[in-house]
């Protein structure tokens, strides 16, 4: 027989689960407490206020795609300023606008990104404590780094020569989205108090794309901030098989005869249906030889070729050198084939075509 609790066992218990740990004490208090912190490690906080709308594998396409943006990036700023500029991926995550805005800098290079492929805009942040050093080499600074910059929003020639860094990132950008949509990037608006911008609602859920540009000893970060809403339409289109950046592989003349060859010479399964109806088991368990079934198909239909399972052609039943044989008389019309007779109905270019198939 299971042992039973006394009333007193059953009160330290209770004691011990509303206490802290540093709190229980006793023969009965130590143990109850760690079950309680063991249970609680086993329980997932879930933040309503924050809901998780992109999922894991959207969060490792959006890694994969702008891992190859920032080697891009990185290779055409080198060129601009003739110098080593190494940019590197660092963080993928997923967060509401406000987060996001409060924790940048003001001033700062604030960047709203429009495409008409979009439900909106994509921010393009860069942090004051690198793009002040990529201008000063821009306006021919030595390759004396200095870690102190002005605190400040940029000049109308400073933003000029941030426009060309810009231009680049959104070259590589697009071209990194290129096998999910061409977004065709502009800058819309430059900013440089991020809190002066609502975009998106401050709850809104973001994914925020951080990099760390290195020039010789400075160190600075821009983020890519992309708004659910913005992306809503492209969702669909970042998994596994689309956002792969290899490019698409165009069949040469050799290989596709070797397809043709090896697909000609594949078998299939050839079906002829002379007639369908219906009729119940009573009537089937007294079917005797000689009986006749009656069908609603006319004997001029001819009877119906299956290929793998499908209506295909239609056909005329005969003999051939003491063989069964088939005569196909014309293709059934398939649904593809249905689908174009009605745009081409709609555009006035219509043509006739075969019957179409009935379904088995």
């Amino acid at each position: 027989m299971a042992d039973v609790l006394s009333q007193g066992e059953v009160e330290s218990l209770l004691a011990a689960l509303d206490a802290a740990p540093a709190e229980s004490s006793g023969g009965y208090t130590s143990q109850p407490a760690r079950n309680n912190n063991e249970s609680l490690g086993q329980i997932s906080v879930y933040d309503f206020k924050r809901p998780e709308r992109v999922s894991k594998e959207q969060m490792r396409a959006f890694q994969a795609l702008h891992e190859g943006f920032s080697r891009e990036f990185g290779a055409a700023v080198s060129g601009m300023l003739r110098s080593i500029i190494e940019v590197k991926l660092i963080s993928v995550d997923q967060l509401t606008y406000g987060e996001f805005v409060f924790s940048l800098e003001n001033p700062t290079c604030f960047n709203l990104l429009y495409s008409d492929k979009l439900n909106g805009h994509i921010i393009l942040d860069l942090n004051p404590s690198i793009i002040y050093p990529i201008v000063d080499r821009l306006l021919g600074g030595g390759k004396s780094a200095t870690q102190s910059f002005p605190s400040r929003p940029l000049t109308e020639i400073e933003l000029k020569l941030v426009s060309r860094i810009t231009k680049s990132a959104i070259a590589a950008l697009e071209n990194s989205w290129k096998n999910i949509s061409e977004l065709n990037l502009r800058v819309s608006q430059i900013e440089s108090n991020p809190q002066l911008v609502q975009i998106v609602p401050p709850n809104e859920v973001i994914v925020l794309i951080s990099f760390e540009i290195t020039m010789g000893e400075l160190r600075g970060i821009m983020n890519l901030c992309i708004p659910f809403n913005t992306i809503e339409p492209l969702v669909g289109k970042l998994s596994s098989d689309t956002w792969s950046a290899y490019a698409k592989h165009e069949l040469s003349p050799e290989e596709k005869a070797q397809l043709e060859v090896g697909i000609g010479s594949a078998e299939v399964e050839t079906v002829a249906v002379l007639a369908e109806t219906t009729m119940s088991t009573s009537d089937l368990l007294h079917l005797n030889v000689g009986d006749v079934i009656l069908t609603e198909r006319d004997v001029s239909q001819g009877i119906t070729l299956h290929i793998e399972g499908y209506p295909t052609f239609s056909a005329d039943i005969g003999q051939l050198k003491g063989h069964k044989a088939l005569q196909i008389r014309e293709p059934l019309l398939q649904v593809r084939d249905i689908i174009k007779k009605h745009m081409d109905a709609k555009s006035g270019t219509e043509n006739p075509k075969p019957k179409v198939a009935s379904k088995p």
